[in-house]
């Protein structure tokens, strides 16, 4: 059978994410965990499917690793990973890249937004994602940068956004 589902059909199952690095956040990895869980866990009820992280130390990382391990346990959803470039992970510690690196093997798919490095590649990283996607799960500290810019540009493009 021919999938014959639009790009805007498809978008309407799927949820990305959007936050700050660890070491910007004020709660620790577990309550952020725990309060990411509950939000993938909702918006499968709502009929979300496909979860897409860009991948980034933290929340990202956080979010795919929970998509992975409930799809480990059954629940009919899928991973994208959407990487800014390849080689992004290269300067990290041991532990993220690690973690990284298993993440983008158990992935559904992973897509390299850019060919490489460029002062521009997180955002047009952060814009794919949300033009592939019908909600954002966003935590976010009130702060300006790339997770505010997120919150922002899906506003402009009418696509929920729901804070954490």
């Amino acid at each position: 059978m021919v999938n014959t589902m639009t790009e805007e059909e498809k978008r309407l199952h799927c949820c990305c994410f959007t936050g700050h690095r660890p070491e910007k956040l004020s709660q620790p990895e577990h309550v952020v965990v725990e309060k990411l869980t509950k939000e993938i866990r909702q918006a499968i009820a709502d009929g979300l499917n496909v979860f897409i992280s860009g991948m980034a130390r933290g929340v990202d990382i956080w979010a795919a690793e929970i998509v992975l391990s409930l799809r480990d346990v059954g629940e009919p959803i899928k991973l994208i990973c959407a990487s800014p470039y390849e080689g992004f992970e290269a300067k990290w510690s041991a532990d993220w890249q690690k973690r990284y690196n298993t993440i983008m093997q158990k992935a559904d798919l992973v897509r390299f937004i850019c060919p490489g490095y460029s002062r521009a590649c997180f955002q047009f990283r952060n814009e794919w994602m949300v033009d592939h996607s019908a909600r954002v799960i966003a935590v976010f500290n009130g702060e300006k940068g790339g997770t505010k810019n997120t919150i922002d540009y899906a506003k402009i493009r009418n696509v929920t956004v729901l804070l954490i």
